[in-house]
């Protein structure tokens, strides 16, 4: 669908290599972060059969947004199972959002995530969660979206002395663990 000047589609196999770049653009935002800011040298050569394996599968979906032939965004839709104790059963989890910097503020986030929603509502799931990188505009576009903050994420960094030294001393210790009365 086009609006805008914007053509919105699910992307292909043979959209691999824009998927890869776009993805790795996302990353490559962050070096900063906690978390994204740790991208491996061979990051891309690792990126390509992971991604490849998204693209074909039946239960997730990758939206590209186009403007005159050129991918300027993306969006990833995976279909997720829920803990059996919580509703809904399943639900959607919306993940590698990105819109190249000179395109955004111009309604292309909006148009991707209609696209996210349809195919949401054609395989009756009735939630998306994401998590995303806590940027003032990161955070007022998901929020125009109806998106809430239901929960943080948080990182401890352990050291090497944390670290097990083998499963065969873990399941020894755990076995030999007793609870005093």
């Amino acid at each position: 669908m086009k609006t805008g000047g914007v053509l919105v589609r699910r992307a292909t196999a043979g959209d691999l290599d824009t998927i890869v770049a776009l993805r790795l653009a996302l990353l490559r935002e962050y070096p900063d972060h906690p978390i994204y800011g740790r991208l491996r040298p061979d990051a891309e050569r690792r990126a390509r059969p992971v991604f490849a394996t998204q693209l074909d599968s039946e239960n997730e979906a990758m939206f590209l947004a186009e403007r005159e032939r050129v991918a300027i965004g993306l969006i990833r839709c995976v279909e997720s199972v829920a803990s059996p104790l919580l509703m809904p059963d399943r639900y959607c989890y919306v993940s590698s959002v990105y819109v190249r910097p000179e395109h955004r503020r111009q309604g292309v986030l909006r148009e991707l995530f209609q696209h996210a929603r349809a195919w949401c509502r054609a395989r009756g799931l009735t939630e998306m969660r994401l998590h995303n990188v806590g940027r003032a505009a990161t955070t007022a576009a998901w929020d125009a979206l109806g998106f809430e903050v239901v929960e943080q994420v948080r990182v401890l960094r352990l050291d090497a002395s944390d670290a097990v030294v083998g499963t065969a001393d873990f399941a020894h210790e755990a076995a030999s663990a007793t609870i005093q009365p």
